[in-house]
């Protein structure tokens, strides 16, 4: 097969490097110059914990995606930020073959937007989990953890809804290349586990300016990420969703310890505070990582997306709520990541 790419940043590239590496055809797509070049004039460079390679991979700027026309691809991977979602499924869609298949591998819920564009009968959904990937320098990807071991799952990939099928289990077996994957029946439960974990930190950890396990590690800023996993996912709830487990622990658990259940809350903190024994030291927030290059960050498609959606249902989420505010304080230069930001967070 033919796989394509869009947006070949640290997640793209780790993935598609990994299955170039056992033999797939890839091509990596992406608007960042300096990365398509080095991978073309020195291959891509996938450095593990304990290891690193060089893996020869074509390499392609946006300008040149239309020279795909006489060799169109089987699979194409959407991997871009959320807010970039629209014009890369237009970019790709007409060099993916009828028969072919686009797959989002993105944080939030944009299955329905690429479906408008791709068919819905060519799009599949993936969600990509605890991976610490990032890119070092153009052409290089380091990844900061190691990888699953037996029994965990890194991938998860679905059908927009509906059962397992064999595009499904096609899918599954490239990104077990990368690293374990595995098939569901409930994505958009699952996506929204998943959108819950990505807000209970990632904004939090960038307004207070720590690392992923400082976050988790601190009595004030562990709070306030249950707080915020506890209003996503009564939203979640209240539109339907079976919520699939957010950081290796069931949704009641989190919903009881928001609530203030003394019992639900000691055994959560005891999870968290074990868990991030084996999390990274230097793990940041691709949020802060934005908000550090001056960069725009992708918080209006996920705590955003939690306001908006519980505001249809009748459900406030004012934590999320002052998430997004606070971000878009900073990316406007008028506030910075520390104690500050983190005062007004915890005011609501």
């Amino acid at each position: 097969m033919h796989i394509g790419i869009v947006g070949s940043g640290a997640v793209g590239s780790y993935i598609g490097g990994r299955m170039a590496l056992a033999g797939q055809r890839v091509s990596l797509i992406d608007p960042w110059p300096a990365h398509v070049e080095a991978i073309r004039q020195h291959g891509l460079l996938i450095a593990e914990t304990t290891e690193e390679f060089t893996v020869p991979c074509p390499a392609l700027h946006i300008c040149d995606v239309q020279s795909l026309q006489r060799d169109k691809l089987d699979i194409a991977f959407i991997c871009v930020k959320l807010y970039d979602t629209r014009w890369a499924v237009e970019l790709i869609a007409p060099y993916v073959k009828e028969d072919g298949l686009v797959v989002t591998l993105q944080n939030g819920l944009v299955e329905d937007e690429v479906a408008s564009i791709a068919r819905a009968e060519r799009t599949l959904g993936a969600i990509g989990t605890t991976m610490s990937v990032f890119l070092s320098a153009p052409g290089r990807v380091q990844r900061a953890q190691s990888r699953a071991g037996p029994g965990d799952t890194v991938f998860y990939v679905g059908e927009i809804d509906g059962p397992e099928t064999e595009r499904v289990r096609r899918v599954v077996g490239l990104l077990n290349l990368a690293d374990h994957a595995a098939s569901t029946g409930n994505l958009i439960g699952e996506r929204w586990a998943k959108l819950t974990a990505n807000t209970l930190s990632g904004g939090l950890a960038a307004l207070a300016g720590t690392t992923f396990k400082e976050l988790y590690e601190n009595r004030r800023t562990r709070r306030l990420a249950i707080r915020l996993a506890g209003e996503a996912i009564q939203v979640g709830a209240e539109l339907g969703l079976p919520i699939g487990h957010v950081r290796g622990m069931p949704p009641a658990i989190w919903s009881a310890a928001a609530s203030g259940d003394a019992s639900a809350l000691a055994q959560l903190e005891s999870h968290l505070l074990r868990t991030q024994q084996i999390r990274p030291d230097n793990g940041h927030p691709a949020m802060a990582a934005d908000l550090a290059s001056g960069r725009r960050t992708e918080v209006d498609w996920l705590s955003g997306l939690v306001v908006r959606r519980g505001r249809a249902v009748g459900v406030d989420a004012p934590t999320h709520a002052r998430v997004v505010a606070l971000i878009h304080e900073v990316e406007a230069g008028r506030l910075t990541p520390g104690a500050q930001a983190l005062d007004r967070l915890e005011a609501v």
